[in-house]
């Protein structure tokens, strides 16, 4: 049997279970500023906290929702690693993203993961669909909900 075989064979027993919770990573001001230069978006509410802080609700500047989504690569590093055979992972896209709850400068984020579906897609490539919750620590609500693709490319 293939490595690509083997490697579905054994994700399938995974359907519908949490496959991996991230470590905690701070979301500062300072992210937040560079994540703005970088982007060319650097609206009031994420770049200037004395204002943000008395003109929204939020308490403060608020990272920008593509900044959250954005640390989902740091999330599924710390819970996946390579599978046997397995030569690259691929972003394939997002089937849902919902922004519910927004991020605080100061905030503490992490990573929920949940196994969806998963299927071959040709003889080396497997599609995984992910339920990510990007959690706030405190929160009830997350910041964010998302069903992630990524695409497993194995050797020949």
């Amino acid at each position: 049997m293939s490595s690509m075989k083997e490697a579905l064979a054994a994700t399938e027993k995974l359907l519908d279970t949490e496959v991996g919770v991230s470590n905690w990573i701070l979301v500062d001001q300072k992210m937040i500023d560079d994540f703005a230069k970088t982007t060319h978006d650097e609206q009031w509410i994420h770049v200037d906290p004395t204002r943000a802080a008395a003109e929204t609700p939020f308490g403060g500047a608020i990272a920008h929702g593509f900044l959250t989504l954005s640390l989902a690569s740091r999330f599924a590093y710390d819970c996946f690693s390579m599978l046997p055979g397995q030569v690259m992972g691929i972003n394939y896209g997002m089937n849902k993203l919902r922004f519910l709850k927004p991020v605080v400068a100061g905030s503490r984020l992490r990573g929920r993961f949940t196994l969806k579906a998963v299927s071959a897609k040709s003889d080396t490539q497997m599609l995984r669909e992910n339920r990510l919750t990007i959690e706030i620590e405190g929160e009830e609500t997350p910041a964010l909900i998302a069903d992630w693709l990524g695409m497993a490319v194995f050797k020949d």
